[in-house]
C-alpha cells in the first residue's frame, strides 16, 4: 500500500482550522498564522500548500461543498419516491455535517465574499446551480410546471433558514429547521391537490 504523504494531511489539518477559526471569530477576520497555528503547520508552509487566506478559504468551502454532496447523493440514492428525493436534498444540508456553527458561519462569510471574489461567486454559482437542479428534478414529478418556482422557494427558505441560524445565540437544530423547509413544501404540495 503506498504511503500516505504528509502534504494531503496538512491541507486537510489547514481546512478544518479554516472552518473552526473562522467559525470562533464568526467572520473572516482571522489571519494564515492563526489558521495555520490551529492546524499545527507553519504558515510560510499554509502560504506554500495555498496562496493566500482567500485560497484557503475556497479550498474549505469546496471541502464543505464536498461534504454536502455526498450526504445529497446518499439520500438521493436511498430515496424512494419523488417527494423522498426532495426531503433528502433538504435533509442534506442540514445534517451534522453540515449544519453546525462554524460551518454556518464559513457559509455566511462564503455569500459575502462572492459579492467581491471571482472565484467564491463561481464557486457559489455551482452550488447554487446544483440545488436548484436537485430540487427541479425532484419536485417535476409533485408540481409539474409550477417545480422551477417552488425550486427557487426552498432554496431561498434553505439560504433563510443558514442566514436565522447563523445569527441566533441558541447551537443550530438542523432537524428543526429541515422540518420548516419541509413544512413550506408540504404547503406547496396541499395548494396543488385543491386545485
Amino acid at each position: 500500500m503506498p504511503k500516505l504523504g504528509m502534504e494531503p494531511i496538512r491541507r486537510a489539518a489547514l481546512v478544518k482550522a479554516t472552518i473552526a477559526e473562522i467559525g470562533a471569530r464568526g467572520s473572516l477576520d482571522v489571519t494564515v498564522a492563526q489558521i495555520a497555528k490551529a492546524a499545527g503547520v507553519s504558515s510560510g508552509l499554509a502560504h506554500h500548500y495555498f496562496g493566500g487566506k482567500e485560497d484557503i478559504f475556497l479550498a474549505a468551502m469546496r471541502h464543505t461543498l464536498t461534504v454536502y454532496g455526498a450526504g445529497v447523493r446518499a439520500g438521493l440514492a436511498a430515496a424512494g419516491t419523488p417527494r423522498d428525493r426532495v426531503e433528502a436534498v433538504v435533509k442534506a444540508g442540514f445534517s451534522p455535517e453540515n449544519f453546525r456553527a462554524e460551518v454556518i458561519a464559513a457559509w455566511l462569510n462564503f455569500y459575502v465574499l462572492a459579492k467581491t471574489s471571482l472565484p467564491a461567486r463561481r464557486l457559489l454559482i455551482v452550488y447554487q446551480s446544483r440545488l436548484r437542479s436537485n430540487l427541479r428534478h425532484a419536485l417535476r414529478p409533485l408540481l409539474g410546471p409550477r417545480a422551477a418556482a417552488a425550486a427557487e422557494r426552498v432554496a431561498a427558505q434553505i439560504d433563510g433558514l443558514y442566514l436565522r441560524e447563523g445569527l441566533a445565540a441558541r447551537d443550530p437544530d438542523g432537524a428543526r429547521a429541515a422540518a420548516e423547509v419541509l413544512a413550506g413544501l408540504d404547503l406547496e404540495l396541499q395548494a396543488k391537490a385543491a386545485r
